[in-house]
């Protein structure tokens, strides 16, 4: 007793410096049965070749199911410039979650981010746009209702005091000049003389009025981060060299430059050696809310009700057909997305089916 006491103090000494992942610490606690380890961890490793598609925001419930093997894999495509969240909510604080984050290189996967010891929900901020895949799989015998979501916020503040997504009215690659040049930024629309705030916290590097962004303000991002371009402005109030933090005002909304027959605006643009797409910055996304979700079933399993049901690869019409399957065919309950179910075939293939296919087995 006393050398397992002094192995898990050392061990909680040694996680301060390595911070293993939630993973890791739970593999711990089948030192003594490791086949039971070996085969709940062998589905996550099968998980990975799953390649079910959602779109974000995304949200789920269901239930975990002590009887059962669940394990829920997603593939979302994720935007520089954002940060990402995946969180599962319990009803019980007894049953731990690991959540996995996974970058898409070609036919290869790449393991990025696992959540913390006594974490139920994990942040990851993409350096590249791309494929990712999220892995949530329940401790071994959970027993517990869950609402999974999956979501992503801007990574910067909005750049105009007092507005939002709708005051955007000009987008990255528009034409310009007709169709000589196209648009390196948006244009944020308000009146002439509002707040033009600091994104995010760095140095004012540039003041001027000049060329065709008339009045501007470039911003800094840290020493090596990206430059942030606010042109067209009424005003300039903030000063180069000048240190700012978020919400700090550089200037006023206006027209100066080549936007002088344009009602006022803010043009924003992001540099990082060339000219970015700012949208996914500053763009706001609200999260799909528990309350607005309900399971269209209580049953683990269902049945194919109708003729013949298309299973498919994401919950919507709109994605891949994996499979189609005739009547009376028995499916796993995985969670609900609105009218779409999340489930599992007799041969372990996970897919979305409509709710409408579909009957409970008993």
């Amino acid at each position: 007793m006393s050398s397992v006491f002094a192995c898990s103090k050392l061990n909680k000494v040694t996680d301060v410096i390595t911070k293993p992942s939630a993973r890791e610490v739970y593999e711990r606690e089948f030192e003594e049965r490791p086949a039971v380890f070996s085969r709940w961890n062998a589905e996550f490793i099968q998980a990975q070749n799953d390649s079910l598609q959602v779109n974000l925001p995304y949200a789920e419930v269901g239930h975990f199911t002590s009887q059962l093997s669940q394990i829920y894999t997603y593939e979302v495509t994720l935007q520089n410039g954002t940060i990402f969240t995946a969180e599962v909510e319990k009803d019980s604080l007894d049953h731990r979650v690991f959540i996995d984050i996974f970058q898409q290189q070609g036919s290869a996967l790449k393991h990025l981010e696992s959540n913390q010891p006594e974490e139920n929900t994990i942040g990851f901020q993409p350096k590249q746009t791309g494929s990712y895949k999220i892995i949530i799989q329940p401790e071994i015998a959970a027993q517990t209702p869950f609402f999974i979501s999956l979501s992503e916020q801007p990574a910067y503040h909005f750049p105009v005091a007092g507005k939002g997504n709708a005051a955007i009215q000009s987008f990255w690659g528009n034409a310009r000049d007709g169709g000589k040049r196209s648009h390196e930024g948006i244009d944020i629309f308000a009146k002439r003389g509002t707040p033009v705030v600091a994104a995010v916290d760095g140095r004012v590097s540039r003041t001027g009025n000049r060329g065709l962004g008339g009045k501007q303000v470039w911003l800094r991002e840290g020493m090596f981060g990206n430059s942030l371009y606010y042109a067209h402005l009424d005003s300039i109030i903030a000063q180069q060299g000048q240190q700012v933090k978020v919400g700090d005002t550089l200037g006023l909304v206006g027209n100066t430059g080549n936007a002088r027959t344009t009602p006022p605006h803010l043009h924003f643009g992001i540099y990082r050696g060339g000219a970015i797409n700012p949208l996914p910055f500053v763009f706001n996304t609200e999260k799909i809310k528990r309350e607005n979700l309900t399971s269209a079933f209580a049953d683990n399993f269902l049945i194919i009700k109708s003729a013949k049901a298309n299973l498919r690869q994401g919950p919507d019409t709109s994605y891949d057909k994996i499979e189609e399957l005739k009547k009376n065919h028995t499916l796993q309950l995985l969670g609900s997305h609105h009218n779409w179910l999340h489930v599992q075939t007799s041969a372990n293939k996970k897919a979305y089916v409509h709710s409408s296919l579909v009957a409970p087995l008993n």
